[in-house]
């Protein structure tokens, strides 16, 4: 990214650029900055959009030799091509003498290093992989969209955020943007503010997977968390989660036999009315001294983890399957 933010200031660009990775949001935008850049994006007559695994290599050379109108370049933005992961020979060789006044943006889910293609796009241009961003980068990311806003956060409501609304860049800022317009007038984000208005996807999939689970549906709640960790979770921060959940499923339990009601409920653990209804709901699949064996189960499990005596991802699954049997 570094690299690609270099060619942009300095205005001296590579011939061919290849976006890939997971992280879908900052390929966009690095896509929409090269555009840009490349003063081209409003010249329909030089500027072409193809996308999709249909395009035929042939009419792409044909256009590329074709030369530019009034202009001193032609710029191609593929996108989704599959010529990283599939052999596409002539394209590939066509890299290596492009004529001087095209340029090719590829944006691409993932790449093939060993293809031809890969190799080559890399010999006149740059290869660039998006990936998800560590906790680190999101956490800058967000308090400057904040500072922007003259808005403020804490650590601890920093993490409740990236908790509740996942890593994938987009999400967080589509999100944060409903964060800053809810809170006007106010100098500082709350807790209650983010538990409020952000729609959390990792909270409501670890939900789902502990209604799977108290519902005795082994298999709905392996394939949660195989769903979790497809999408780069970490097995210990599930497990963490998972335990917050039952914790909070025998909080609802033992006030509801001590004759507290779901409002009530839903005001002493901080959550929204339907919360605690759906806590309530789970809460009957146990007993309270087997929801105490549960929480214990989870403690345990997170200091095997850590000290190296059980893997991170095999406890969530031992878990899973043990108090679905229960």
């Amino acid at each position: 990214m570094d690299s690609i933010r270099k060619d942009i200031k300095e205005g001296n660009f590579k011939q061919v650029y290849v976006l890939y990775g997971e992280e879908a949001y900052l390929k966009q935008v690095y896509k929409r900055s090269l555009i840009k850049a490349l003063g081209i994006e409003e010249d329909t007559m030089n500027y072409h959009v193809f996308e999709g695994k249909n395009i035929v290599p042939e009419q792409l050379i044909d256009l590329c030799e074709t030369m530019p109108f009034f202009s001193d370049r032609r710029v191609l933005l593929l996108e989704n091509t599959g010529f990283f992961k599939n052999k596409c020979e002539e394209f590939a060789e066509y890299l290596k003498v492009l004529p001087e006044y095209v340029y090719i943006i590829f944006v691409e889910d993932s790449v093939d290093g060993k293809l031809k293609m890969t190799r080559n796009a890399k010999t006149v241009g740059r290869v660039v992989e998006f990936s998800t961003q560590k906790e680190e980068y999101l956490t800058r990311r967000v308090l400057e969209k904040l500072q922007q806003n003259n808005l403020k956060i804490t650590k601890q409501n920093m993490e409740l955020f990236l908790a509740m609304v996942g890593s994938d860049l987009g999400n967080i800022m589509m999100e944060l943007e409903k964060l800053i317009g809810y809170v006007q007038g106010r100098n500082e984000i709350r807790a209650e503010d983010i538990q409020m208005i952000c729609v959390s996807q990792l909270s409501n999939k670890i939900f789902d997977m502990v209604r799977a689970v108290t519902e005795r549906n082994q298999k709905q709640a392996l394939e949660l968390y195989s769903d979790l960790l497809a999408r780069q979770e970490k097995p210990m921060l599930i497990l963490f989660l998972l335990g917050r959940q039952f914790r909070q499923i025998l909080l609802a339990k033992k006030m509801g036999l001590e004759g507290a009601g779901q409002r009530e409920i839903s005001a002493k653990l901080g959550v929204p009315n339907f919360a605690a209804s759906n806590l309530l709901k789970c809460s009957r699949a146990y007993s309270v001294e087997k929801l105490e064996e549960a929480i214990a189960d989870f403690a345990d499990s997170e200091e095997a983890v850590k000290s190296g005596r059980l893997d991170e991802r095999l406890s969530v699954e031992l878990l899973i399957v043990k108090y679905c049997r229960a």
